[in-house]
């Protein structure tokens, strides 16, 4: 008989969580404070094209206050959280030819990666808008993943990476009701994904600091939860997708050089990298 076989998180974790940011802007450096003090970790999306220029201060009551480069390398350089893309210009990749959206990604990466000196592997669909060829051309681009804005108010672990979508923005209305289901969940099978996405602009807004601040404590710090990126997720599920299984499911064999956890029957494991294991009946 075939046994149950679930994706298990690092660590043997049946929970993770992430957090996808967009547009670069100065409140992202507060938001990044929020992620640091509670130890949790985001996706930030930035257009390499429209950093603020240095020693050109914004008007008094602009809402949207780009970073300048330096800013944002002050923000995120040497932390946990990843830099994403989000096109050069933050133009609408739908409505442009391939070969244009092509020079907004991968204009936009080259920037980025220059800047952080790093990989930039995915990001987020400027104005959370896309078609069949936009997404040809992200693959063409090598990129790995990409959020959409297309909320599905479960958690799910994605199937097409390409068209990443979250679990819900920080300001839906079921951000309590998710967040308790989240975290009284037992996920003795299925893994659970919890993906929140927003602009940190938007606190400032909204006035409403206290409902991250609030949101960080009481989802940070717990040991049964996988703290993760975009990126790291995305690498991480492919990794899981990458075994190899006997036809009787009892031999599984892990290819790829990251180790690799699943649930079984109840008890949970460890398939380690390059290795193979037998399944306990």
């Amino acid at each position: 008989m075939l046994l149950d076989f679930f994706l298990r998180f690092p660590g043997g974790r049946a929970k993770a969580l992430t957090f996808s940011y967009d547009d670069g802007v100065e409140e992202d450096a507060r938001l990044a404070d929020i992620f640091n003090r509670n130890g949790l970790k985001g996706t930030f999306n930035l257009n390499g094209g429209l950093f603020r220029d240095e020693g050109n201060p914004w008007p008094e009551g602009t809402a949207v206050r780009r970073m300048t480069a330096r800013q944002a390398l002050r923000t995120f350089g040497g932390t946990a959280h990843e830099i994403g893309f989000h096109g050069l210009t933050h133009a609408y990749w739908e409505q442009m030819p391939p070969m244009r959206v092509a020079q907004e990604i991968l204009e936009d990466r080259r920037r980025l990666e220059g800047m952080f000196h790093t990989l930039v592997r995915g990001g987020a669909y400027p104005y959370g808008t896309w078609n069949a060829q936009t997404v040809e051309t992200l693959r063409a681009c090598g990129a790995a993943y990409c959020r959409t804005t297309a909320s599905t108010g479960g958690f799910d672990v994605p199937q097409d990476w390409l068209l990443l979508p979250p679990t819900c923005h920080h300001g839906d209305p079921r951000l309590e009701e998710l967040t308790a289901r989240f975290l009284s969940d037992p996920a003795e099978r299925r893994p659970l994904l919890f993906y929140l996405w927003g602009h940190s602009f938007e606190f400032e807004r909204e006035g409403n600091w206290a409902l991250m601040e609030r949101l960080a404590e009481r989802l940070g710090g717990r040991e049964d939860i996988c703290y993760a990126t975009n990126g790291e997720l995305c690498d991480y599920v492919a990794a899981f997708r990458a075994l190899r299984m006997s036809c009787d499911g009892r031999l599984v064999e892990n290819p790829t050089s990251t180790d690799v956890w699943y649930a079984c029957r109840g008890r949970t494991g460890c398939v380690p990298a390059g290795q193979r294991v037998e399944l306990e009946g």
